[in-house]
């Protein structure tokens, strides 16, 4: 399975069609009813995704219980928020702030970082590459963090002028965070301390950012921001933009809207823990609803396994009664069929 080297049919920037006052999206951005934001079962008794004090395991009176919602939250809904994760209230306002800008730069300024099937890294308006799709209501912007050799500067825009400074120094504290969590839960599983960084690649992992922008929308209830999926890495670590709810999880036939606190980072489990973890932990799949009166802005930091390392279960996670669910592979071979594919449920994980 090869990435072409170009898109399909011409990219459209879902921005420009917001802004250029139509009332009647194209079809193209049409889901079919059923998995439409206004089709049944889309609202969940569930109130919210949990909601952690990272600064517990830390403290010897709460660590215990800490891990113990930290592994519950693992197993059972695949999605958590967390406050007193470290991460600054003003770089996370600034990391989100810069990022915006970006998007209101004059057209030309955004086309010089155009991206392409290859590596998808820069400015973007679709995921996958199969002709005719139906896409979603958003564009986005890719970039690599680790490891070192992916980094490039020159494909960080320039404009703002402080958006290089500024994410670098966000994704230091992202990169912090994985590591505390990777170990967090390891532990939970029953693992070494070390089990999941080492079978990540120890220090050499994989780092990379989506920030991802939903115009406004005139018809919000026949499109998504982003289709049901889970995400294809290690963890994932969510800046949202907590003016406008958007993010919705899968909970049992219905969907949860994120309710996401002050400051908070959510996280979720990627489809490489799943398969480390035999399935004891659980991507989860997850969409993004837009907005008529207001467009959004999230950033989706993904922290991965190095890219060349195989991937299987724990073989301490493989018994008689619970063998391999999964067989081994490198995440490079993994998230090629997303990128093939685009998102399409947990299919990846021959999951319908």
């Amino acid at each position: 399975m090869n990435c072409p080297r170009d898109w399909p049919e011409p990219i459209i920037r879902v921005q420009s069609l917001s802004e250029s006052g139509i009332d009647t999206i194209p079809e193209r951005y049409v889901k079919p009813p059923q998995a439409r934001p206004s089709s049944a079962a889309t609202t969940s008794s569930v109130p919210n995704i949990p909601l952690i004090d990272l600064g517990g395991i830390y403290d010897d009176n709460l660590r215990e219980s800490t891990l113990k919602h930290i592994s519950d939250a693992c197993r059972e809904g695949g999605f958590f928020q967390i406050v007193n994760h470290g991460v600054p209230p003003e770089l996370m306002d600034r990391a989100r702030e810069v990022w915006r800008e970006f998007f209101h730069q004059p057209m030309e300024v955004k086309q010089a970082y155009a991206n392409s099937p290859t590596t998808y890294e820069g400015y973007g308006s679709r995921l996958g590459v199969e002709k005719g799709a139906i896409l979603d209501w958003s564009d986005y912007y890719f970039l690599h963090y680790l490891p070192c050799n992916l980094r490039d500067f020159n494909k960080w825009p320039a404009l703002p002028n402080a958006l290089r400074e500024v994410i670098t120094e966000y994704s230091e504290q992202v990169v912090r965070l994985g590591g505390v969590l990777l170990k967090v839960m390891s532990i939970n599983l029953g693992l070494s301390e070390d089990y999941l960084q080492n079978a990540f690649g120890g220090n050499d992992v994989g780092a990379c950012l989506r920030v991802n922008f939903y115009p406004k929308c005139p018809q919000p209830d026949l499109t998504l921001g982003l289709s049901p999926h889970s995400d294809p890495g290690g963890m994932t670590f969510l800046l949202p933009d907590t003016d406008v709810p958007g993010l919705q999880v899968r909970n049992g036939d219905g969907w949860i809207t994120v309710k996401p606190a002050p400051h908070s980072i959510i996280v979720n489990i990627g489809d490489q823990i799943q398969v480390l973890s035999n399935a004891t932990y659980k991507s989860v799949e997850h969409r993004v609803i837009v907005n008529s009166a207001q467009e959004r802005v999230s950033l989706a930091y993904f922290y991965n396994p190095k890219s060349d390392l195989l991937i299987q279960p724990a073989k301490e996670l493989v018994t008689p009664d619970r063998p391999a669910l999964y067989p081994a592979m490198t995440f490079d071979e993994y998230r090629l069929y997303i990128r093939t594919k685009g998102p399409k449920g947990k299919s990846q994980l021959g999951e319908s």
